[in-house]
């Protein structure tokens, strides 16, 4: 038996979301579907994490535990050769049977993606929110920088009974901008359902003026839901990188000694 350690990326648009259902079809089935063929045998993959109906991933782990003697080189090739057009194999490694590709994992980093102008992005509908107004940008940073630290972020979560705690650890949140393209860069040890989507839709809000960049340490001890802002659609959402050892996780980063 071996294990492999294998990074994704897709295209959630046609999706709904990374994990198995009964009556849809999900990332999870599609990749198991093909891998069973290349591989000649029924397997199930683990995944890093749970993405929603039409979010995206540019860096997705997952990992299998097959009998087949196939080289991992092989195996990108032939899944991809498999796979439709819209999930792709990145790369393959034999990693320990030990290995959980959730719960190994100590860190994940997200984009939430925008696409600023009145006229809509005919290549890109899926793939940006298409937001008509001006983005302030600089009023968004001045809320995100309060998401930084650690926080009980249960006024960032649409449902929260199903988590032991709600305190996450935010270590970055930058917000890019290039033209008619505003980016909201994630990077934290954990994150909530729904915690990226309202957030990026809390900053909507206070580009919008419903909601001022100094209220959110009052909104993050309220502890409730109702007091944060809209939940930002799916489709701008991407799991851009996951991380798997402290020193993946903070490069380049000068403060990681102190983390």
């Amino acid at each position: 038996m071996r294990n492999l350690k294998v990074m994704t990326a897709y295209r959630g648009t046609k999706y709904h979301g990374f994990q198995r259902q009964a009556n849809a079809v999900t990332v999870q089935e599609t990749l198991e579907k093909h891998l069973s063929k290349v591989l000649n045998e029924p397997v199930t993959i683990t995944g890093c994490s749970r993405t929603d109906t039409g979010v995206h991933a540019n860096q997705f782990c997952f990992n299998v535990r097959t009998e087949s003697k196939i080289s991992t080189l092989g195996f990108c090739r032939g899944v991809n050769g498999e796979l439709p057009d819209d999930i792709s194999i990145l790369s393959c490694q034999e990693v320990p049977m030990e290995f959980h590709a959730r719960f190994d994992c100590v860190g994940k980093e997200y984009i939430y993606k925008m696409h600023c102008s009145e006229s809509k992005d005919p290549f890109s509908p899926d793939l940006a929110f298409h937001y008509r107004r001006p983005f302030k940008i600089e009023l968004a940073r001045q809320a995100a920088r309060y998401f930084v630290g650690t926080h009980d972020f249960a006024s960032f979560c649409a449902d929260c009974t199903n988590v032991s705690t709600t305190v996450r650890t935010i270590y970055s949140f930058e917000i890019e901008n290039s033209g008619e393209t505003v980016i909201m860069l994630v990077k934290g040890n954990g994150f909530l359902y729904n915690m990226i989507r309202i957030m990026a839709g809390t900053l909507i809000d206070i580009s919008e003026g419903r909601i001022s960049p100094d209220d959110i340490p009052r909104i993050l001890a309220a502890k409730d839901r109702l007091k944060a802002g809209r939940t930002a659609m799916a489709h701008g959402l991407y799991l851009n990188r996951v991380f798997y050892s402290q020193e993946e996780l903070f490069a380049g980063d000068t403060a990681a000694g102190e983390r």
